[in-house]
């Protein structure tokens, strides 16, 4: 399904778990969902400039901005991110996404609220580190799973159907009222 309507761009018809001959943290399709790799754009929450995080009134100064190939998160703090890969989701389908095991092992949690029926666009990615020590994040590897949830029947309204303030989302985005 997720091949046939175009559903992720890029899509991974297999699970990777090598890449270049090395190893790497599994991204692609999996037995019952699809695993989603991080982009190497990271937003990294910092206290630098005293700052509140007022999801009404966001500034920008609240995080610094890394482009790398890993992004370090400092202990007890949130980054950003978002997947390389873009979603179109179907109107019939709900797809919650869940942190992968590698990284919640590590007190990693990736959170990500539910795409819901006709959102698309890139999945903006939320990383908490538990521990008192800082936690690295891997770009270009798999980082969370996608599991879609396919109703009989199409929704009554959609995410497209409300325009929704994130539809179309391209690149870590940050909050809208």
């Amino acid at each position: 399904m997720a091949n046939e309507q175009g559903m992720i761009s890029p899509f991974e018809a297999h699970q990777v778990r090598n890449c270049e001959d090395k190893k790497v943290i599994s991204y692609g399709t999996s037995s019952y969902g699809y695993d989603v790799r991080c982009a190497n754009e990271f937003k990294i929450f910092t206290n630098i400039h005293s700052k509140t995080v007022d999801p009404k009134n966001f500034d920008d100064d609240s995080f610094v901005n890394v482009m790398d190939d890993c992004c370090i998160i400092p202990p007890n703090s949130f980054a950003l991110a978002r997947t390389i890969e873009y979603f179109k989701i179907p109107r019939s389908v709900l797809t919650v996404c869940l942190g992968k095991s590698t990284y919640a092992r590590c007190g990693i949690i990736v959170n990500v609220t539910p795409l819901e029926p006709e959102w698309e666009g890139h999945v903006t990615l939320e990383f908490s580190n538990t521990t008192n020590l800082p936690a690295k994040i891997y770009a270009n590897e798999g980082v969370a799973q996608m599991l879609f949830f396919e109703s009989d029947e199409e929704c009554a309204t959609s995410y497209a159907d409300r325009n929704g303030k994130y539809q179309g989302q391209i690149g870590v985005t940050l909050p809208k009222t």
